[in-house]
């Protein structure tokens, strides 16, 4: 839908090539903000003035990465729309530069293409129908419901890992163990010593979906963030279905790594905001409107005052 070129060129480190893909699973039904996400989805919830997708489509482009792919589901075709042209709206924001500076950076973030998962089985079953996109080539994959904060980037170091690596890289941050069951959870080993120079790395040497306190290896959760090699699509067809009866991806992952593909991953110490439920979603749109230059000093005096009179029993509003 866009007219970007299709096929940037990747650049080639230590003789691979670098992911210049990504892929965004969104197909979900979203059922923790219903009824909003009955006819809007989660992904175009507004955080202050743009919505989460748009965000994670930054995190990409920042990151390099001009080639994106929305893995869709029904009644989610606005989500395309947002990156879409619009002449008529344009047109009318001629003499509002910085209105039409917005609207239309949504168009030149990237390329964006679409692709129908009909049932949700899983992530690793949505991963899958990226293949016919991605081919052989490693890709990202940025799931829906969090990003980073752009300040504090953590794709690039990705990137490179696993262009060095040739193998799965994951992004890691620590959870409260009583946490571990909302999380995939790896068990870990000190990195390559010539691989310590991109950052926090380490090496992964076992992962598991959702475990409880008990039976969790660590409390390093897998954030959503993955730079997978090509041979993930036949992992994931050699995958059954794991926790919930559903295709995991974590565990077509774990597959790759009991046959000798390295797994890595970057401990991420930066900002992460998680949209997945209410309480989260509410807590990244006042956090990011309380840091904001042209919002922000307002807005948190208003809300200390909120927070002030509430807690004293006065007036809220």
């Amino acid at each position: 839908m866009s007219e970007h070129s299709a096929n940037p060129s990747a650049a080639v480190v230590s003789g691979r090539p670098r992911a210049a893909k990504a892929v965004i699973p969104a197909a979900g039904l979203a059922t923790r903000f219903l009824p909003a996400t009955k006819a809007v989805p989660k992904e175009l919830l507004p955080v202050v003035d743009r919505p989460v997708l748009q965000y994670i489509v930054e995190e990409a482009a920042q990151a390099g990465i001009g080639d994106v792919l929305l893995i869709t589901g029904r009644g989610k075709t606005s989500m395309v729309d947002h990156f879409d042209r619009r002449p008529d709206l344009e047109e009318r924001l001629a003499q509002k530069p910085d209105l039409l500076a917005a609207v239309k950076r949504t168009e030149e973030l990237a390329a964006i293409y679409t692709c129908r998962q009909p049932e949700q089985l899983g992530l690793g079953h949505a991963v899958g129908y990226a293949e016919s996109h991605v081919g052989d080539q490693p890709f990202a994959v940025l799931l829906g419901d969090e990003f980073v904060k752009l300040s504090e980037p953590l794709l690039p170091a990705m990137l490179e890992l696993q262009a060095r690596t040739g193998g799965v890289v994951l992004a890691f941050f620590e959870v409260d163990p009583a946490e571990t069951k909302r999380y995939g959870i790896a068990s870990v080993e000190p990195a390559e010593p010539e691989l310590t120079d991109i950052g926090e790395v380490v090496k992964v040497t076992g992962m598991v979906e959702k475990p409880t306190p008990e039976e969790a290896p660590s409390n390093l959760a897998v954030l959503g963030r993955y730079v997978l090699p090509g041979k993930i699509f036949d992992a994931i067809r050699r995958t059954p279905p794991g926790s919930g009866g559903e295709i995991q991806l974590t565990d077509a992952m774990e597959l790759l790594r009991t046959e000798g593909t390295p797994v890595h991953a970057i401990v991420y110490r930066g900002t992460r905001y998680d949209t997945g439920m209410p309480l989260g979603y509410l807590q990244t749109v006042v956090q990011i409107a309380a840091e904001r230059e042209d919002l922000g000093s307002e807005f948190r005096k208003w809300l200390t005052d909120f927070v002030n009179s509430d807690a004293s029993g006065g007036p809220n509003t």
